[in-house]
């Protein structure tokens, strides 16, 4: 579950946010080495600082392959919210660690468990909690 992009190596999380996956991720745990990674390097901010064009936990993103199949949108989920038939995906898989804390237009790239490599543009974060007024969520 690597993300490749160095664009990526330090992004702006919520305070809240940040607290509350690092509660999910096991130190000790491989499979969570990248999102511990992104959790330690992290510039963090206040929700009510928080740029409406970041990725945020609850974000609904609009998001495309680099390979120009037709955009969708997925909304950046807590492990046990996750549903990926309504487009709900976990923080803690390969593509919700890659979006977190991303910015429209930046591309997300990470390795599949299969060692393949995949990749999704950030078009655009359609709806962030912080930028509706919503710091809780």
């Amino acid at each position: 579950m690597n993300v490749l992009s160095p664009t990526n190596a330090v992004r702006t999380l919520n305070e809240l946010d940040h607290v509350r996956i690092a509660k999910l991720v096991d130190a000790g745990d491989a499979a969570h080495a990248q999102v511990q990674s992104l959790l330690d390097n992290a510039d963090l901010l206040a929700p009510a600082e928080m740029p409406a064009d970041v990725v945020t936990m609850r974000s609904r993103v609009r998001v495309a392959e680099l390979t120009g199949a037709d955009p969708r949108e997925i909304v950046l989920s807590y492990p046990a919210e996750a549903d990926a038939a309504q487009g709900h995906v976990s923080v803690l898989s390969p593509v919700g660690t890659g979006l977190l804390g991303m910015k429209a237009g930046e591309v997300a790239e990470w390795t599949l468990p299969d060692g393949r490599a995949a990749a999704l543009r950030v078009q655009a974060v359609v709806f962030q909690p912080e930028a509706s007024g919503d710091y809780l969520r």
